[in-house]
């Protein structure tokens, strides 16, 4: 009983992060958001695409945030507010309902028979033993669960320490306008999708990702800093160049959880660009910044692309 009382927990904090981190746990700045805006660039992290009927935007979201980072500039708010359609990763508030818990449950669990120590490297193993009983748990807690959910509940235990809120992320805090508000709301994919980016993932690449996640755990505060800086300034360059770094261990998931994603992605926006209303679209910050960005791939197809 308690140890299915404890995967329930461990669930529910899965859920949240697989949502709002979209399966990059690295997104995580929280200091107050207003502090040397413009600073560098003048821009927010906010572009423009005219089509012949409407205009679409692209926010770059900051998926966790703290309080001190509101109000948003007012800019955003003016841009959310001419648009009737505003464009998420995926609904919000999918990943709370039963079904998808039990989903994640069964995901995220190793069958009888098999365990986390058996699946992992040694180097791996180690980095995890160490990381949790700093925190004051025992390995012992965690041998039936699978890497990726393993990095996913460190994260958000790491992340709630620190004192993020995801609810304060700037997609949340647009979704539930939007749903107060009843705009149309348009979801580029569906929770089963984000949750099978991480639950397929092979064993090398399970072990790769949880090794990197217990690496950048040990410098997710100044990271944070960093990060915040480029999206309070619009300096997309200095936000590729973290994220760079952050994704150099294993690029094919870099390209698993990015590229691949934002190039599906161009084919719902030119969808959208149909539309006679304008469209605000809210995706994580790293999708638009670099080569293969959602940014980078209109430019390429011949759209003017405009920051803000």
């Amino acid at each position: 009983m308690l140890f299915h009382s404890r995967v329930k927990c461990f669930c529910r904090t899965v859920a949240v992060i697989i949502v709002l981190t979209t399966v990059c746990p690295f997104f995580v700045p929280g200091v107050a958001a207003k502090k040397g805006r413009d600073a560098e660039t003048g821009k927010h992290f906010l572009w423009s695409v005219a089509s012949e009927r409407n205009t679409i935007y692209l926010l770059g979201s900051v998926h966790i945030l703290k309080k001190n980072s509101y109000p948003l500039p007012q800019a955003i708010e003016n841009i959310y507010g001419c648009c009737k359609t505003v464009v998420f990763e995926t609904d919000l508030d999918g990943m709370n309902d039963p079904d998808s818990q039990k989903m994640i449950m069964k995901r995220g669990l190793y069958p009888q028979g098999h365990t986390l120590s058996g699946n992992v490297s040694r180097e791996t193993h180690a980095l995890l033993k160490t990381r949790l009983e700093a925190s004051g748990l025992s390995i012992a807690q965690f041998d039936r669960f699978k890497p990726w959910f393993v990095a996913m509940t460190i994260t958000g235990l790491e992340l709630q320490r620190l004192g993020f809120d995801p609810d304060l992320g700037i997609d949340r805090y647009f979704y539930e306008k939007a749903k107060q508000e009843k705009r149309d709301m348009v979801f580029l994919e569906t929770n089963n999708f984000q949750l099978n980016l991480m639950a397929s993932l092979n064993k090398r690449h399970q072990d790769s990702f949880l090794r990197g996640v217990l690496k950048e755990l040990d410098v997710i505060e100044s990271l944070a800093s960093e990060m915040l800086d480029a999206w309070n300034t619009g300096n997309g360059e200095k936000l590729d160049s973290i994220l760079k770094k952050s994704n150099a261990e294993d690029p094919e998931i870099y390209d698993r959880f990015f590229v691949q994603r934002n190039r599906k992605w161009i084919t719902h926006i030119k969808r959208l660009m149909k539309q006679d209303n304008d469209v605000l679209i809210i995706v994580g910050a790293g999708h638009l910044v670099g080569k293969e960005s959602v940014i980078d791939l209109l430019i390429k197809k011949g759209y003017s692309v405009m920051q803000r």
